[in-house]
């Protein structure tokens, strides 16, 4: 079997400087906050090229605290793309906020012409999500943020080493929350989460909020979180961004094997001139009334696949007040998309493996 995500196969170069690691945070007992978080947060942010990293718990807190940070209020209207996992809508309502959902482009990355359409009065901030590896345009969503007044805030959570015209995911707006849960392309063996900004005053708050409201242990002049990087996830954070760059290859290398295996078999995702794409997912589409017969076929014949992501966010339960054909593109992608495997170990052998079952699935 061919698993979508190999994080095993990830885990055995690793092992040794890991435990090793694990086992000097154990003597130093810094288990919160200790020395191996306060180096992770120098050296990612380095990689970007941002003044400040403020690791915490999980990609959603992240994302939550980006909206906190930038002194969003009740009943201000955050614009959301409605194709991502779901975290990002949740993370602007956990904050008070109002999602104002908006549709995909054929890149399935924000699409600025639905946000001309739902921007509004009340809408205070646009959240463009760097999808399944590849940045936005945000070029443009600045240019439409200043337009309107928008705060611009990243997800960054699928785009960890990507890039447009040079400048990394995660250094182009207000503040930008990412996830390093086990299967992105900078994972942990848990949950764990950062924020980067390139601005003193929202590092300053945000390392407050991650900590109860707190500077200075004890005194707590806001009501803050317990959304702290634990110690031992930022050894094995720490292990893995010293071979993200060549991870990141790995998976355009693998990218580059399947476009040329899969051409004129089904409709294949692209790399957006001027980005540098990272490959966290390879969506490709088919038809969607063949999808689900071809993903069974698929699995039948060893190669394990997903849907990025079955039900749009408008569509779920947890957001009401929508219907079908709100946001076409984004139901689109959600009916016809069939994520392949792709990991930095997949090796050409194993892609070819890919490319036949698909075939088979197809004809």
């Amino acid at each position: 079997m061919i698993p979508l995500v190999d994080l095993a196969a990830n885990f055995q170069p690793l092992e040794k400087e890991i435990k090793e690691g694990w086992d000097r945070v154990l003597a130093r007992t810094a288990f919160i906050l200790g020395p191996d978080v306060t180096d992770f947060e120098s050296e990612y942010a380095a990689f970007l090229g941002v003044k400040h990293c403020i690791a915490v718990a999980n990609g959603t807190d992240a994302l939550e605290l980006c909206v906190r940070a930038a002194g969003l209020e009740a009943g201000d209207e955050v614009l959301v793309p409605a194709n991502s996992f779901i975290a990002t809508a949740l993370a602007v309502a956990r904050a008070g906020c109002t999602v104002k959902f908006v549709d995909c482009d054929a890149d399935h990355l924000i699409d600025l012409a639905s946000c001309v359409k739902q921007v509004g009065p009340k809408t205070k901030a646009i959240f463009p999500v760097h999808l399944f590896g590849q940045v936005a345009n945000m070029a443009a969503v600045s240019a439409f943020a200043l337009e309107h007044g928008l705060v611009v805030l990243e997800d960054a959570a699928q785009a960890q080493g990507a890039s447009q015209h040079g400048k990394m995911a995660g250094t182009f707006g207000a503040s930008a929350g990412t996830s390093f849960y086990p299967g992105k392309n900078l994972g942990a063996y848990g949950d764990a989460g950062a924020i980067t900004t390139d601005d003193d005053a929202t590092a300053k708050k945000l390392r407050a909020l991650r900590n109860y409201g707190s500077e200075v242990k004890y005194f707590h002049p806001e009501p803050g979180f317990n959304s702290r990087l634990d110690t031992l996830q930022a050894v094995v954070l720490r292990a893995k961004l010293k071979r993200l760059a060549t991870y990141n290859d790995q998976r355009r290398a693998a990218a580059e094997r399947y476009h040329a295996l899969l051409d004129g078999l089904a409709t294949l995702p692209r790399e957006v001139p001027g980005n540098r794409h990272i490959w966290h997912i390879y969506a490709i589409q088919v038809p969607a009334d063949r999808r689900d017969a071809v993903m069974k076929s698929m699995q039948e014949h060893g190669v394990g696949v997903g849907v990025h992501y079955p039900v749009p966010i408008h569509l779920q339960g947890a957001f009401p007040g929508h219907a079908k054909g709100d946001f076409p593109m984004a139901e689109r992608a959600a009916a016809q998309m069939i994520s392949l495997p792709l990991y930095p170990e997949l090796t050409a052998a194993q892609q070819e493996q890919v490319a036949a079952a698909l075939k088979k699935a197809l004809t």
